[in-house]
């Protein structure tokens, strides 16, 4: 078992990795909730736009059976690139300080009279607002496909099906404390401003473990073997 103790190690990291910044731009939604835009519309706008994200991805899989394994790993290079690049620029001080401190008001309970009247699942399908949502996942998310296609490239179909729920479960966790942070503004500050100080040293370790997995790391270093 040790195989899924090493998965569940890359899937832990990545979807941390990831998925996290969600909570910048879900939080945001989560604000402007009234009589017509609920939760609900966040989160189904949220799970549509990650699935997509994560389809395209699986293209990666597909070009993994197609193309030398090594060849496809040395795609490994960019998560290791991002997480410089981030480094650099909290070196810098040149972060947008503004991205770390969206707007963010109390959600306003729902007036009485308006509690049971929660809009159905074909309801908020309808809505355009719910795909407003998976429009800002998916560009918010553009960044990702440079780590996910070479990630699941590297993987098995049994590993990437280990990967995908653990994805899938941060997803949940930041829907429910984006929710929630809406209450305490000053603790969504907090978590968005460290959390950049940890993130590209694990971008970093995603690519080396991506070179390494696939042997991709020889190409680079050939005194590596």
């Amino acid at each position: 078992m040790e195989w899924l103790w090493t998965t569940l190690q890359i899937a832990f990291g990545a979807g941390l990795a990831t998925t996290f910044d969600d909570t910048i731009y879900l939080t945001g939604f989560f604000s402007e909730v009234d009589r017509s835009f609920r939760p609900r519309h966040v989160v189904v706008g949220e799970l549509l736009g990650f699935t997509l994200l994560l389809c395209i991805s699986l293209l990666g899989f597909a070009l993994g059976l197609a193309i030398p394994r090594r060849a496809i790993g040395l795609l490994g290079v960019l998560p290791i690139l991002i997480g410089l690049s981030s480094l650099i620029a909290l070196w810098r001080g040149r972060q947008d300080t503004s991205a770390l401190q969206p707007t963010m008001h109390p959600v306003a309970d729902s007036p009485r009279g308006f509690v049971s009247r929660r809009p159905s699942l074909i309801d908020v399908l309808r809505d355009r607002r719910t795909y407003s949502v998976s429009l800002v996942t998916v560009s918010n998310g553009s960044n990702n496909l440079t780590i996910y296609i070479p990630l699941f490239a590297s993987l098995t179909l049994g590993k990437i099906a280990v990967l995908i729920p653990v994805f899938y479960g941060f997803i949940a966790l930041w829907l429910f404390l984006s929710f929630h942070l809406t209450r305490f503004p000053a603790i969504a500050v907090v978590l968005h401003r460290y959390a950049r100080r940890v993130f590209p040293f694990i971008l970093m370790w995603l690519g080396v473990r991506i070179l390494h997995d696939t042997g991709a790391i020889a190409l680079l270093w050939p005194f590596s073997g």
